[in-house]
């Protein structure tokens, strides 16, 4: 008898069923059948079926007589079933990597429950993947298995079949079924849910469901037929008297089903909107609980189809749609006008005297307090505490912003006058096109890493990496620099090529990495223990950068699945770019933490025991802790094409270099990445990169640029630059596994890889 019995129904999806049995046969978790249902499909189904049943002894070919709808095929499926619990697939869905896996440690853990709710992407026509609507309800609150009455809420969860694992037994002894129709699951999700005895949640994606682009049928049955669902699950409660507690709850999901359906216009034929409503209000008349307020925030729709106000319906339509005609000039009208008003202020404000005790910060475009911005405000307050910061950035990052530095939100009156009244100005991004330098104002760019990839005026070579570069423009706002911060002589000469200009360039080291020099073991604790990184673990920082010749930024190194084969004692920080737009993985096990949105990228440094990148400038910063870095280049043609790069990293590696994922595992299962020679290769890489770099960088930028000291560190007034033999980095919460190694690691049962570490 196998663990799991996975049913996949097949009509018309030729194209898509293949990967659909491929994604549940290629599992890791192993112990399955495969029940593939060919519901007398005109195309190749039925022909893909056979072929995957004769490959794999796991894979039970269903051919039926006839076309009979998704429900009854699911049921012929159900019927064949041995395994301990069901799951249901559609023909154009697939499993994730690890899911069965997942959902068999969720199922131990919680003791058998009779269901278990797992979360799921949907997948659009572009392949673009968004998170199921609730996904929230999923979250662990409290014990597991639990009833329903302590959930409530996973009634609201999509009622689809897909999204859950169902005890078998529990199904055939509550004679459970799908009815045939369009609407199946409503009438399968609903009861199941109110009659399990026991129910679990997995906050985990295990199922891509996509949403395909069909053309509506002439005949309005199908989105009718969900009258026809709603009519099975009252009367399965109506045959129940102990479930009439939930038929408020279901009134309501029924209300808001079929206000779904009315109020997208394009999911009616045309002309059945008024027959739909007219079934609609009867529907609300038939199954509303007396007595049962509805929410103030539902009023509207359950006023429309309690009295079946289709003109009125119509009327409010039609007014909306010219309310948004006439809003829309209207709102340009305002912005422009607004536009003007804080131009002129701005002007005004130029005319007024400059503060000399003022100065004004931002970082990455209205983000939050951090990189080499972040540090030198808080040394302006340290060793200049004449002067009052303000800091600029968008209202959701200001819980960033220490309490002792102004708030200032950027296009404000506010921040305009900041602008044209301040005399300090700090950025490591582009200055807004629009300001205009004053004299007296100083402008101190400081960049945000040394560069790898091509830069400003090289991009001119590269259209893919440029996009909308406007030259000009970008030299025109390095013509209003005075200052460019450099951390090493590489930067410096690079810096001042592809941004020519009359600025002063600081080689002072890049401020941002002072806290390297500075924290203690004590502050490494409290960041693994904030991140909750299990103690004895080697924790993995994963940080690649942005890709220009790709529409979108999925990595091609699958972080689950290199936890998963490293084994328990690692742990995986993985951190998108900035302009990634989103987590670079759903986490399959509490092995693979998200901290795309982590404030501080030198925490996440601090916090982990070493470095995975591809070609981000983090390499060059994260050098400073002397702690193991490891290149994975799987793309590097296609990024030195696309982007270009000043230097050839294999020439240069700050430590091992894999190309591809097996290497990668390789590197870390044998012990490579922190090696004799790896440490020969970051060694060489911080005397070439990070000369400056001493913790005392930020100091060095006050002084000379407030504070008016000059010369060269070490000179009259700027403090010494520390060898790089006399400084003394925190040691990572691994330090310790010298003494104690890891556990042997198994290998990849791969051929045995070639690792480049010239």
């Amino acid at each position: 008898m196998p663990r799991f019995s996975v049913i996949v129904p097949a009509y018309q999806v030729q194209a898509y069923l293949p990967a659909c049995l491929e994604s549940v046969l290629s599992q890791s978790y192993e112990d399955l059948e495969l029940i593939a249902v060919d519901d007398r499909s005109p195309d190749l189904c039925g022909e893909i079926v056979d072929e995957f049943a004769a490959r794999d002894p796991r894979v039970r070919a269903l051919h039926l007589s006839r076309r009979s709808g998704l429900g009854p095929a699911r049921n012929a499926g159900t019927a064949e079933a041995t395994g301990d619990y069901l799951l249901f697939l559609d023909g154009d869905d697939t499993l994730t990597p690890h899911a069965l896996r997942a959902i068999a440690d969720r199922l131990k853990e919680t003791g058998e429950p009779d269901v278990l709710v797992h979360g799921h992407l949907l997948v659009d026509r572009s392949g673009e993947r968004v998170r199921g609507a609730f996904a929230d309800r999923l979250t662990e609150q409290g014990p597991a298995p639990f009833p329903l009455e302590d959930r409530p809420g996973l009634l609201e969860v999509p009622a689809v079949a897909w999204n859950k694992a169902y005890r078998r037994e529990f199904v055939e002894r509550g004679d459970f079924a799908f009815p045939p129709g369009r609407h199946t699951d409503v009438a399968w999700s609903h009861p199941v849910l109110m009659a399990a005895e026991s129910i679990a949640t997995l906050d985990q994606v295990c199922v891509h469901h996509r949403q395909r682009r069909r053309a509506e049928p002439a005949d309005p049955a199908g989105h009718l037929d969900l009258f026809e669902q709603y009519d099975r699950v009252f009367a399965y409660v109506g045959r129940r008297p102990e479930l009439a507690r939930w038929r408020p709850v279901l009134f309501r999901r029924m209300v808001d089903d079929l206000w779904a359906v009315f109020a997208e216009r394009s999911r009616l034929p045309r002309g059945t909107r008024a027959e739909f409503l007219r079934r609609a209000r009867a529907h609300h008349r038939a199954h509303r609980v007396p007595g049962h307020p509805v929410p103030a925030r539902l009023w509207p729709r359950h006023t429309v189809i309690r009295l079946g106000l289709y003109r009125t319906h119509r009327l409010t339509e039609l007014a909306r749609s010219l309310g948004r005609r006439t809003a829309r000039p209207v709102a340009r009208l305002a912005v422009s006008l607004h536009a003007a008003a804080l131009r002129l202020h701005y002007r005004v404000q130029r005319c007024l005297p400059l503060r000399e005790d003022r100065a004004v910060f931002a970082a990455y475009g209205g983000r939050g307090h951090g990189c080499n911005p972040g540090a030198l405000e808080e040394a302006f307050r340290t060793f200049a505490p004449h002067i009052r910061t303000a800091w600029v950035a968008h209202p959701e990052h200001h819980h960033t912003i220490p309490t002792a530095t102004r708030r200032l939100r950027p296009g404000t009156a506010a921040h305009w006058t900041a602008l044209a009244r301040s005399k300090y100005l700090v950025d490591n991004t582009d200055f807004d096109p629009r300001l205009v330098k004053r004299p007296g104002q100083v402008l101190l760019q400081t960049q945000h890493g040394t560069p790898l990839k091509h830069m400003g005026l090289d991009l001119r070579e590269r259209p893919a990496a440029a996009g909308d570069l406007d030259v000009e423009a970008m030299l025109r706002g390095v013509d209003q620099w005075d200052y460019l911060l450099s951390p090493n002589r590489h930067t410096t000469l690079t810096w001042e090529r592809v941004y020519p200009g009359g600025y002063t360039t600081l080689p002072y080291g890049y401020p941002r990495n002072d806290v390297f020099q500075r924290a203690t073991s004590e502050d490494v604790r409290r960041l693994r223990e904030s991140l909750g990184i299990p103690d004895g673990s080697v924790a993995i920082l994963y940080a690649p950068t942005h890709r220009d010749y790709r529409r979108t930024q999925r990595t091609t190194l699958d972080v689950e699945r290199l936890v998963h084969r490293l084994g328990p004692r690692f742990v995986v920080l993985a951190r998108a770019h900035h302009r990634h737009g989103g987590p670079l993985a759903s986490p399959a096990t509490g092995r693979v933490v998200d901290v795309s949105d982590h404030p501080s990228v030198e925490s996440l440094c601090l916090a982990s025991d070493a470095l995975v990148t591809d070609y981000s400038s983090l390499m060059f910063d994260y050098a400073n802790l002397d702690r193991p870095i490891v290149i994975h280049a799987e793309d590097r043609e296609a990024y030195e094409a696309s982007r270009g790069t000043y230097f050839d990293l294999r020439s240069c590696a700050p430590g091992a270099i894999a190309r591809s994922e097996d290497e990668l595992t390789d590197i870390f299962a044998t012990g490579h990445w922190r090696g004799s020679r790896s440490t020969q290769l970051r060694s060489a890489f911080r005397e070439r990169f990070c000369p400056y770099d001493d913790g005392r960088a930020a100091e060095r930028v006050v002084r000379h640029v407030v504070l008016g000291e000059t010369g060269l560190p070490g000179g009259t007034g700027l403090p010494a630059v520390v060898p790089l033999a006399e400084r003394h980095p925190v040691p990572s919460a691994a330090a310790a596994l010298d003494r104690h190694p890891l556990a042997t690691v198994p290998r990849p049962a791969k051929d045995t890889p070639v690792i480049e570490t010239r």
